[in-house]
């Protein structure tokens, strides 16, 4: 499976799926890794792995994702080869033409049990509720802020002295596991 990420910070998710690739757990290459800042680690990680890498011109806007970034993304994974898209803390909302040059082929993952707390900060939004659990989830990325077709989820317990931090540290944990997992089982499933 060729996989292609997009990330906009330290890209430990990339780093995740880098480790099930080494330690044969994952069959995937990761063939591209693209970032809308151009000071993100995730950028730095590629290239301490020799993956090539760039960065997605946003024409200047902070959160917007214009569709001729988008269209330029596709074609640049396209013309690498990448088979299925994994964002990793990527901090903009995936769009068409993205979305139709990967047909249900991108994939996300989210600190939260989906529906609940969707968007930014969830694990802040779990512990500003209250809740009891949380967790992690990941899924295939539809036009909607997290709100596509879940593949995969785990629970995790708010303990009673949970702080943001320390509550997405434990979430994180989950995530390095999970995304891979799922990478897998799209691998030898629907994908193929």
């Amino acid at each position: 499976m060729v996989l292609g990420i997009l990330g906009s910070g330290s890209g430990s998710n990339m780093q995740a799926i880098l480790d099930a690739i080494a330690a044969g757990t994952l069959d995937a290459r990761i063939a591209l890794v693209l970032s809308d800042n151009p000071d993100a680690y995730i950028l730095e990680r590629a290239a301490k792995n020799g993956i090539p890498s760039g960065v997605i011109d946003c024409r200047g806007f902070k959160t917007k994702f214009p569709e001729e970034a988008q269209a330029e993304t596709a074609a640049r994974l396209k013309d690498a080869g990448v088979e299925l898209v994994c964002l990793a803390g990527f901090m903009r909302l995936v769009k068409r033409p993205l979305l139709d040059a990967f047909p249900e082929r991108i994939l996300n993952i989210h600190p939260s049990l989906l529906p609940a707390f969707p968007g930014i900060a969830a694990w802040k939004q779990a512990v500003d509720a209250g809740v009891s659990e949380t967790g992690c989830t990941v899924h295939h990325v539809d036009d909607g802020m997290d709100t596509g077709p879940v593949i995969l989820q785990e629970k995790i317990p708010v303990l009673p002295d949970d702080t943001d931090k320390t509550l997405h540290a434990r979430i994180q944990l989950v995530e390095h596991r999970l995304y891979p997992e799922a990478i897998r089982r799209l691998a030898q499933t629907a994908l193929r």
